[in-house]
């Protein structure tokens, strides 16, 4: 008898975990709240995970994959939930990666994002907003928040540039056009090279990978329109530098200046367990880019960053231990997560301490 992948889709959503892993040698798994739980004793064999994972395949996908050997996508069940999938190969057999994304689109409260900050940011005609964090820290629900609130409040046009397309969002106030790297357009870079042409005012590029793709930001955010993108850095000190670091080193000081200019604030994102109870809540480090900020991008200050954010919360800054110190005060997550999840231990405990 063959395994119910649709069951198992569904069980996801009922038991609020975020991924799924199909391996062989091992029962499937379920992530929830960052741990991961077997479904059953049972380990599958080689083809009982191949035939898992081929039943969520077209004919042409399982082309695409014995070709390729790695293969991305989305897809959606009705009245369930959309998924995005990985499929590789591992020790010679198929294994499965899938994340639930849930249809509803969080609200910038329901997300934990700092509101006040976020709906600025959202309202700003142009410039750069890097979410940033690693993978499973909830970056795609911001984005997805951020545009759906210009979505509900503009009338614009946004293009989105992902892989796969993850949450899907109707035309509301805003005409929104959703591409999918390989189904849509070959690559980031080739979709931003044609973006402008395509009168959009709001641009969500779902990761900036390469040099490429992250000067194609920076050109098209100087040329006056509002770009959201990611990173897979863990603050903003770390982003900044990514950005420019990626760049021959001939070329650094003028990305240091386009960037001072066009960077309008990073969010750096955490997920943690919650104390006490299930569920995860957010934690964030934001960086605004006020002239004192600038200034350090382009005088090759990037280290003296984190100063300013520490002793600039009037500005809706605030580093990620001030973040963490504040969801342990609320009594939100316990002191030994909080720890954990710091960059600077010692930093936070002194912050807990006297907040406290």
């Amino acid at each position: 008898m063959g395994i119910d992948i649709k069951g198992l889709l569904k069980m996801m959503l009922e038991k609020n975990a975020s991924d799924m892993h199909i391996t062989t040698n091992s029962p499937i798994h379920l992530r929830i709240d960052e741990k991961l739980y077997p479904i059953g004793k049972s380990p599958l064999n080689a083809e009982e995970t191949k035939q898992a994972s081929y039943a969520l395949l077209s004919p042409e996908q399982i082309k695409q994959f014995e070709k390729d050997w790695e293969l991305d996508f989305s897809f959606e069940v009705k009245n369930v939930a959309r998924f995005r999938v990985n499929i590789f190969y591992q020790r010679g057999s198929v294994g499965c990666a899938i994340r639930l994304i849930p249809f509803d689109i969080l609200n910038f409260e329901q997300c934990g994002l700092p509101v006040d900050i976020v709906t600025e940011l959202c309202n700003k005609p142009k410039g750069l907003v890097l979410v940033t964090g690693a993978t499973g820290s909830g970056k795609s629900t911001t984005l997805a928040s951020m545009v759906d609130y210009i979505n509900d409040h503009s009338q614009c046009h946004i293009v989105t540039i992902e892989d796969p397309i993850e949450f899907v969002h109707k035309n509301k106030k805003a005409l929104v056009e959703q591409r999918e790297v390989y189904t849509d357009t070959h690559s980031f870079g080739d979709s931003l090279k044609h973006v402008l042409r395509q009168d959009p005012d709001v641009i969500l590029i779902g990761e900036m990978r390469d040099l490429e793709t992250i000067e194609s930001a920076l050109i098209i955010a100087e040329t006056g329109h509002l770009v959201f993108a990611t990173l897979h850095t863990s603050d903003a000190v770390q982003t900044v530098n990514r950005v420019i670091d990626v760049f021959p080193a001939h070329q650094q000081q003028q990305i240091k200046t386009q960037l001072s200019f066009v960077l309008l604030a990073i969010v750096s994102q955490q997920l943690l367990p919650k104390a006490g109870e299930s569920g995860r809540v957010l934690a964030t480090e934001v960086l605004v880019a006020t002239p004192a900020v600038r200034s350090l991008i382009r005088e090759s200050k990037v280290h003296q960053i984190y100063s300013v954010i520490q002793t600039s919360q009037k500005d809706g800054m605030k580093t990620m231990n001030q973040s963490l110190a504040d969801l342990y005060n609320k009594g939100a997550v316990t002191p030994e997560v909080c720890l954990q999840k710091s960059t600077n231990p010692d930093e936070l405990r002194k912050l807990i301490r006297r907040e406290g």
